[in-house]
């Protein structure tokens, strides 16, 4: 079963065109990785899929549906959910509470409907020792981790996230990836933005390549990584 699928999908902002006849698709259940230098499209590419922006041309289908024109909030109700390049909880709320207000909103429904939900997801992620800890008080590894959680805590089908392992060290990285690699081996579909190729590598079946907003590649890790075109382009070599 396809979960996502992208056909042409252009977006341009003035003359500068950001993604240019964008086609892939993600089948349920795949972790699929998204690599490419800074300005490749990334983060325009994500805001297409979720919602935030609307392309100028082409079709986005999510579960089957046509989600081109739909708006962001339709789609996390749909089961959209994304993580940021920097965390921004509620800094005066607990941990928990941070969780309840992602499900609540996400899921459409009361608090005390998604306990269950919160509870499981502070195992998953590994921050039910911190459940009661306000937020703001958190260290980088247990903002990314909440971040994480605020993503599934909406009830995603398709998880985004967005370079999650920016900034960590070797040592957090190496925890954060466990935690992803738990959730993906539950069955959850992932996007995943990243620059820290390591711990891309050690979740994702497939990477996709972006260059001036076009995809030059797609296919399984080792592939990719091996081809002369991706080590010019995205590695900065002479291959």
């Amino acid at each position: 079963m396809t979960i996502l699928d992208l056909s042409d999908v252009s977006k341009s902002f003035g003359a500068l065109k950001v993604t240019d006849a964008v086609s892939f698709s993600v089948p349920k259940g795949q972790a699929l990785g998204i690599i490419g230098p800074n300005g490749a499209g990334k983060s325009t590419l994500f805001n297409l899929i979720t919602g935030n922006i609307t392309p100028d041309t082409g079709r986005i289908t999510f579960l089957g549906l046509d989600v081109t024109r739909r708006p962001a909030m339709d789609r996390v109700r749909m089961g959209v959910g994304r993580s940021f390049q920097i965390p921004q909880p509620f800094e005066g709320l607990t941990v928990y509470e941070n969780l309840a207000v992602a499900a609540s909103f996400g899921q459409g429904k009361s608090e005390a409907a998604v306990t269950d939900d919160c509870v499981r997801i502070l195992h998953d992620t590994e921050l039910m020792r911190l459940a009661n800890t306000p937020a703001g008080a958190l260290s980088l590894l247990d903002r990314k981790r909440l971040e994480l959680a605020r993503a599934m805590a909406t009830g995603p089908e398709l998880l985004l996230l967005d370079e999650i392992a920016g900034g960590l060290t070797e040592g957090e990285c190496k925890a954060l990836v466990a935690t992803i690699k738990g959730l993906h081996a539950q069955g959850m579909t992932i996007i995943w933005i990243e620059h820290v190729l390591h711990a891309l590598t050690a979740v994702v079946e497939r990477l996709l390549v972006l260059d001036f907003g076009r995809v030059i590649g797609i296919g399984e890790p080792e592939v990719i990584m091996a081809s002369k075109q991706v080590r010019e382009i995205y590695l900065g070599i002479e291959a």
